[in-house]
């Protein structure tokens, strides 16, 4: 017999192993395996890829904190906090596909709900963060 409520109590899981195994794959990308601009990609886009690049720090930086946070978020230890890492990479990336190249927006919007879906999911986690005055404990 099929038990919605502990299906729902699943979804957070399927979650975090859906959005975390492509980071974690994307991430190593970067790190071992950097792909190059595809040769449609248009010339806007195709710069800002090639300037990250020819950085020298910024896909290195990009993979460890990717595969850093699939990792995280796969093995569930510090989820929150791999979601906190990967928000603005999916904010650049949403903003990225918007302006530079609008073919990749589907994928990427895709993993925006899966993060903002986690966030929620993990909501209580975040509420001190979203109090507009905090005070210091002591020590």
């Amino acid at each position: 017999m099929f038990d919605q409520k502990s299906f729902v109590r699943l979804l957070p899981t399927i979650g975090r192993w859906v959005l975390g195994l492509p980071v974690i794959l994307f991430g190593l990308m970067d790190l071992f395996h950097p792909m190059p601009s595809p040769p449609d990609m248009p010339a806007l886009a195709k710069q800002f890829a090639d300037a990250l690049a020819a950085s020298g720090y910024m896909m290195p930086l990009i993979g460890i904190v990717l595969a850093g946070s699939g990792v995280l978020l796969v093995i569930n230890r510090f989820v929150p906090l791999a979601l906190l890492l990967l928000a603005p990479f999916w904010v650049n990336s949403l903003l990225f596909h918007a302006f530079l190249a609008p073919s990749g927006l589907p994928m990427v919007a895709i993993f925006v709900a899966l993060e903002l879906y986690l966030a929620w999911a993990y909501r209580d986690t975040f509420a001190a963060v979203l109090h507009a005055k905090n005070t210091p404990e002591s020590a």
